[in-house]
């Protein structure tokens, strides 16, 4: 019927004004059921109103209505105007569950369930439930009363008469209560197999710790007995047919939709072991082959379901074992490891609205938690609560938890699991994710009780509580450590040293008491320092804790602030910038290369904080200041010193950017070269000055040209400087005195770089000069010219392809490059007995140089695959094709082989094995110069160096040998292509 258009418009407005979002499809089901009460009773329309979505509220009560019976409607309808308890709590749960709305349509009476526990039965326990469930005699029967019973909880909940916890503890009752049910209903199905065994079942996860959710899969593990008299194998087997049985009670869809999964993973070997083991067979699989998280796991265990005897015997032989687990071997990197991978595990597109799983996420405060509670619930027995909020305030009484910081996690923890029962309730499915839709998120944001604006107040608080908890889960296990060494009051929120020690080994740790020392050095007293100190220690404990070494960050923190401390700078930019704080515990814990090159000069901290501060800088900047530096020094030896400075903070700054992951392979040896390339430059200068003041002016133009690597500007933190020096008298100067000069000059050079230093070592090897070490230092261009046009080797052509003049005199050294151009690349390439003789060297070097005792699968020079292998390969092609291909003339390797490339002389699959292969080999060599502080061409054998040369190349801690193996087969891979390209390649 159609209504007068003025009632209609006060009716419309008045539903929207109480929160309806379709006052139009609202005024008509109202009209159609003949709910006259919602237009003419405010209180009903207020109720409505109230609920998390009065659409939704409006269309269930009228479903509701509209199957029931005259007289219940009647009745119903009454209770509704006149019982607000009632009211309240139907109409909430209607307006918050869509999936309990169409439990109500299917059995309209189970409306009855909303007016029971009003008293001594408010809050109803598991021998409620299973009174509620007592009639259940099948599996739809279950289903049904199960929803009913939750139908109470619901209620209750949305009401705000449960809190959290009290509506979590309900559920998880309700889930004991259901699966003693479904066990009944398995062992009534099958008497003989009840007869034969004693089944317990063993509640796990959030039910096993009370704080289940509304849809969760119900962790469980089975351990069974043979009863008296019966054989253990048909015991067992009888064991298990039941316990399948009752998973299926559960688990199984019918037409009145389904309970929960019950999920036994958790059981030992997990999907790949026996459902139902006996006590014994636990017990042997948790001594000898459980993992950390297994014990992490078993903190929630509790008897549930079955022979409630064997249920406690269980636990009991079980427990001792839980808190021994922080004693395991790689405890802290287990638990690590575990959280990343659920992490990473995460789609990409669901991280920002996991709930669960991702950062801030309620995952977070219950590790924290756990792990808080294996470190320290060896030897406090207080701490063992299997409920992650009770467990939360024991650690508070334990003084293990500040107050403050419990409080903050309490209350975040509260709205994210509120947030999480609100969005599974809406329609009874097992997600963790946040709605991404405008009408779920206005409805969630309502059922929380923001109604000014649902969806902004909504994001608001979450965002607010997740950062919260990311904040507090890094804090959480560092901050007592401060209040214990800093002797700071309240004394009750102080740990004690011995459970400071504790947590330090379980963080990784290797030297407690020397970290425990540490720590008090840096933050005990009531100076500023020490107080600044406090407040950075914790979350820099944090990013030392997850390194490959902390005992080496708090040591090398330690020293920088012994060094700086008293600076005002120094602190003030690691509190106020928070990436040179990161940016400083990531490169004191990476190894010992860039913390001793810091130590030598810790003022170079603020590289850290600056803006452009780990960008690297040009070689014509650092040329200039290098050259500032010389000319200011009295003396070589104090130029040259001045000049080390320069070098060393570049390498820093180089090096610190690198452990950063803020350069790629290529930025580091263009750096590490332009670095190196600077300091001959001003250490040349500083001997011209030194032969000058006691020979008079020079006689002769001089120039110092790269080789190797230093030439391709590819260097490593520990390559040597491979040159050969060249001179050129000047017009009408005497060539002995010019040739006397430019040795004197060579000599100087390398004097000067080789006074001892504390710095890494620039060694200068002119060991590729014609001759090598039995021919002279130094030539002229013209001796050059002549050596290559008589004497020259093949190999002698070979090295040349990296030659590139690196300092002295400019002209020079371009006249240097003319002369052995035809050499480097000749006009008609390489005949067969060039290429022969080219490969040779090469087996002669694979079998001569390789250390003994080298794995030939891992060296990263010479091994297969390697460094080696892939430039000989580029370099046989650039000798054969460079004297017709102008692009191939480059001292680079990668340049060189895109060229070749995109020549089509080198496959586009190949060059990318190759290329691969290259930058691998050389990280591992930057790695472990970084991580040893001295040079090495294979993996290290220590762990803790290898667990840092993994963490450089992107491998977690428990991935070292992944690492390995990926190596192997990535210059594997690469030997192949060798194979064809070099050793297989015709002239």
């Amino acid at each position: 019927m159609s209504l007068p258009q003025g009632r209609r418009s006060s009716t419309f407005s008045r539903l929207l004004r109480h929160g309806f979002t379709d006052p139009a499809a609202a005024e008509v089901l109202v009209e159609a059921a003949g709910l006259t009460a919602v237009r003419t009773d405010p209180v009903l329309l207020d109720a409505l109103g109230a609920t998390a979505d009065p659409d939704q509220a409006l269309l269930g009560l009228v479903r509701l209505v509209e199957v029931l019976d005259e007289g219940e409607r009647r009745t119903l309808l009454d209770t509704l105007t006149s019982a607000k308890p009632l009211r309240d709590r139907l109409l909430g749960v209607l307006g918050a569950s869509e999936a309990l709305g169409d439990h109500l349509a299917r059995h309209p009476r189970d409306w009855h369930a909303l007016v029971t526990y009003e008293s001594a039965d408010l809050h109803p326990g598991v021998a409620e439930f299973e009174r509620g469930l007592a009639s259940a005699t099948d599996p739809d029967l279950l289903r049904a009363a199960y929803r009913r019973c939750m139908l109470a909880i619901a209620a209750r909940d949305v009401c705000g008469t449960s809190d959290l916890v009290q509506t979590a503890a309900e559920l998880a009752d309700l889930a004991t209560a259901t699966v003693r049910a479904a066990l009944a209903i398995a062992g009534a199905e099958a008497p003989e197999d009840a007869a034969l065994c004693r089944l317990a079942v063993i509640g796990m996860g959030k039910c096993g710790g009370h704080e289940l959710n509304y849809v969760s899969d119900v962790d469980v593990i089975f351990v069974a007995e043979p009863a008296d008299g019966a054989e253990e194998a048909g015991a067992m087997r009888a064991a298990t047919r039941l316990a399948a049985r009752m998973m299926r009670v559960c688990s199984d869809t019918t037409a009145e939709g389904t309970i929960w999964p019950v999920d036994a993973n958790l059981r030992p070997e997990g999907k790949n072991g026996p459902l139902v083991r006996t006590l014994s067979s636990h017990v042997a699989y948790y001594k000898r082959w459980a993992k950390t998280w297994e014990f992490q796991a078993l903190l929630k265990a509790r008897p549930m379901a079955g022979d409630r005897e064997l249920g406690l015997a269980y636990v009991e032989a079980l427990s001792p074992m839980v808190w021994q687990a922080a004693d395991r071997d790689h405890f802290v990197t287990d638990v690590q490891q575990m959280r990343r991978r659920v992490v990473e595990g995460i789609p990409a597109a669901h991280v920002e609205r996991e709930l669960k799983l991702g950062p801030g996420g309620l995952r977070d405060v219950e590790f924290a938690v756990q792990l808080l509670q294996l470190v320290h619930g060896r030897t406090d027995s207080s701490l063992r609560s299997g409920t992650t909020l009770t467990a939360l305030a024991q650690l508070v009484a334990g003084g293990y938890v500040g107050r403050a910081d419990a409080a903050s996690l309490d209350a975040a923890y509260r709205f994210l699991r509120l947030m999480e029962h609100r969005i599974q309730l809406y329609r009874l499915r097992r997600t963790h994710l946040v709605p991404d839709d405008e009408a779920g998120q206005r409805r969630l944001g309502r059922s929380l009780g923001f109604r000014a604006n649902p969806v902004a107040e909504l994001n608001r608080e979450w965002k607010r509580h997740a950062v919260e908890v990311r904040r507090l889960h890094e804090k959480l296990f560092y901050r007592p450590l401060l209040d214990a060494v800093a002797q700071l009051e309240p004394v009750e929120t102080r740990l004690s040293n011995n459970a400071a020690m504790q947590r330090l080994q379980a963080l990784g740790y290797a030297d407690p008491a020397a970290a425990y020392r540490h720590l008090e050095a840096l933050a005990s007293g009531v100076s500023r320092k020490a107080a600044i100190q406090r407040t950075l220690l914790p979350v820099l404990l944090g990013w030392f804790g997850d390194s490959a070494d902390p005992d080496a960050g708090l040591f090398g923190f330690r020293k920088v602030s012994d060094a700086l401390g008293k600076t005002p700078w120094y602190l003030r930019l690691l509190r106020d910038e928070g990436a040179a704080a990161e940016h400083l515990a990531r490169v004191l814990s990476s190894g010992r290369l860039a913390p001793d090159l810091l130590m030598r000069a810790p003022e170079a901290v603020a590289l850290l904080g600056a803006p452009e501060g780990l960008r690297p800088r040009s070689a014509a900047a650092l040329e200039q200041e290098v050259l500032a530096a010389v000319g200011r020094a009295d003396t070589p030896e104090q130029a040259v010193t001045a000049v080390r400075g320069v070098r060393r903070r570049e390498l820093f700054r180089t090096a610190a950017a690198d452990v950063i992951g803020e350069l790629d392979v290529d930025a580091v040896g263009t750096a590490v070269t332009d670095i190196n390339a600077t300091t001959v430059v001003g250490a040349l200068r500083a001997a011209v000055n030194a032969v000058e003041a006691a020979d008079g002016p020079l006689a002769t133009r001089f120039a110092v040209i790269g080789m190797g690597r230093f030439g391709g500007r590819e260097q490593g933190y520990g390559s040597d400087a491979d040159v050969m020096f060249v001179h050129e008298p000047l017009e009408g100067a005497e060539e002995a005195r010019a040739a006397g000069q430019a040795l004197k000059i060579a000599n100087e050079l390398r004097r000067l770089l080789q006074i001892p230093t504390a710095d890494p070592p620039l060694i200068m090897d002119a060991d590729l000069r014609p001759e090598g070490k039995s021919g002279p230092l130094v030539r002229s261009l013209g001796s050059y010219a002549a050596y290559y046009r008589r004497w020259s080797l093949g190999w002698e052509s070979q090295a040349l392809l990296r030659a590139d003049p690196m300092a002295g005199d400019q002209g020079l050294g371009e006249r240097f490059i003319e002369l052995i151009d035809p050499l480097r690349y000749p006009a008609d390439g390489l005949d067969e007995d060039a290429v022969r003789e080219i490969r040779r060297l090469k087996a002669r070097m694979e079998s001569e140089r390789m250390p003994r005792g080298a794995d030939p699968t891992t060296h990263a020079k010479l091994g297969r695959g390697g460094l080696s292998d892939v430039e000989w390969t580029v370099q046989l092609l650039q000798m054969q094709h460079g004297g017709r291909r102008k692009e191939l003339r480059t001292t680079r390797t990668r340049r060189a082989l895109d060229a070749l490339r995109a020549a089509g002389l080198v496959g586009a699959d190949d060059a990318a094995v190759l290329d691969e292969a290259w930058v691998l080999a050389t990280r591992v060599r930057n790695a472990v110069m970084l991580v040893r502080g001295r040079p090495g061409d294979t993996f290290p054998g220590d762990g803790r160096e290898l667990a840092a040369v993994g963490r450089y190349l992107g491998y977690s801690a428990g991935h070292v040998g992944d690492m390995v193996e990926e190596y192997r087969r990535t210059t594997r891979r690469a030997r192949a292509v060798v194979e064809r390209l070099f050793y297989e390649y015709e002239a």
